[in-house]
């Protein structure tokens, strides 16, 4: 039963990132990067290959040295997703990773040096069609722009970016995508905004540094959505301070929140309170940990007693409503006339919801058969 979001999605150009398109309507990426140490091949593969297996769509891994570079061409051996090399001050390291078939470089081109160095790149980069993400951060402004402004703001963003994109473009190059990111909610969103108007290529979202788990969920899902409600952005980043994985599921769920992409369970639940007939909170994080590898959209309500609960079972995919001892299940809307005893729920809803998800993609298999 999942709604079609209003939001207007921003023209963008198209890129590739691999076999993953980015603007001009594809879906929003979600990508995130790996902590681990580069050189540590074995515990970066099993990072990348976990964030893969929560819908992670792109990864970023950062070469700072030719040893990580070496140890870059054989992750990429082991892993399907496509990888961004994260690149800074040194052309040659690009050139290096390009060489072992990285998929998007995170480079600025006014960082690498002379325009020979830089003209290398691009060079490269078009030879083996490899796109480049222009990546701006308000804690690391040119001096000039510093002393120009005195402080980030989103001219000064803006203006670092724009100088990137000039070299570009005097390369003829147009494979590119853009962030200006900030840890600061306004001053990312006015810079995302204000950019927004000034080019055609994709833009890649994020606060950075955001913080821990929840206080930097809570500002990249304020920040993001302020922009992605405007229709602003093609790829988003949730930089936490925490596990990689948890940003790409906090990533799934802004999306999920504003209807703009349906991967997974939703799960409509209440907070709680003394009408309730069973332990809800415990039920709802029970089966969220449970179901993490349905990717079948769904409406799931978990409702503690009768007062809404039927009005959000009417307008879910499957439904509880609770009552004293056993509660009331719906099924597409419709009350059914089993109810589930309030002492099993987990496990009877879990063999529910995963019933229903085996029949939503049977019949979307069906659908896609008979447009084609």
């Amino acid at each position: 039963m999942f709604a079609e979001s209003p939001i207007k999605r921003r023209k963008s150009t198209r890129i590739n990132v691999g076999n993953v398109p980015i603007g001009d309507g594809a879906p929003i990426a979600v990508q995130s990067m790996t902590n681990t140490s580069t050189t540590d091949v074995q515990a970066t593969v099993e990072q990348i290959k976990r964030i893969e297996a929560v819908g992670g769509e792109i990864v970023r891994v950062s070469v700072p040295t030719m040893d990580a570079a070496e140890a870059f061409r054989e992750i990429k051996k082991q892993v399907g997703v496509p990888l961004i090399a994260d690149i800074h001050f040194d052309y040659r390291i690009a050139l290096k990773v390009a060489e072992y078939g990285v998929d998007c470089l995170r480079i600025n081109p006014g960082n690498i040096g002379s325009m020979e160095r830089v003209r290398s790149v691009v060079d490269c980069a078009k030879d083996k069609g490899i796109p480049i993400r222009i990546g701006v951060n308000g804690g690391s402004l040119e001096k000039d722009l510093q002393e120009k402004y005195g402080e980030p703001t989103p001219a000064a963003l803006v203006e670092s970016a724009m100088r990137h994109v000039d070299i570009l473009d005097k390369l003829n190059f147009d494979q590119f995508k853009v962030s200006v990111k900030a840890s600061d909610v306004f001053l990312a969103v006015g810079a995302y905004r204000e950019l927004a108007n000034r080019i055609d290529q994709p833009l890649h979202l994020g606060i950075t540094e955001a913080g821990g788990f929840r206080a930097g969920a809570v500002k990249s899902a304020v920040g993001l959505g302020m922009l992605l409600a405007d229709g602003i952005g093609d790829t988003i980043r949730i930089s936490l301070a925490a596990d990689p994985v948890e940003e790409i599921k906090v990533g799934f769920d802004i999306l999920k929140s504003l209807r703009i992409r349906s991967r997974g369970i939703n799960f409509i639940a209440c907070p709680s309170c003394s009408r309730q007939e069973f332990d809800v909170i415990g039920t709802v994080n029970a089966l969220e940990e449970r179901l993490e590898d349905i990717l079948t959209p769904m409406d799931v309500s978990i409702i503690g007693c009768v007062v809404n609960g039927p009005g959000e079972a009417e307008v879910s995919d499957l439904g509880l409503t609770g009552a004293r001892n056993m509660s009331g299940f719906y099924l597409d809307g419709t009350r059914q006339k089993e109810r589930l005893a309030n002492d099993d729920l987990v496990d009877q809803l879990e063999k529910r919801i995963r019933a229903k998800a085996v029949k939503l993609d049977e019949s979307r298999q069906i659908e896609v058969k008979q447009v084609g």
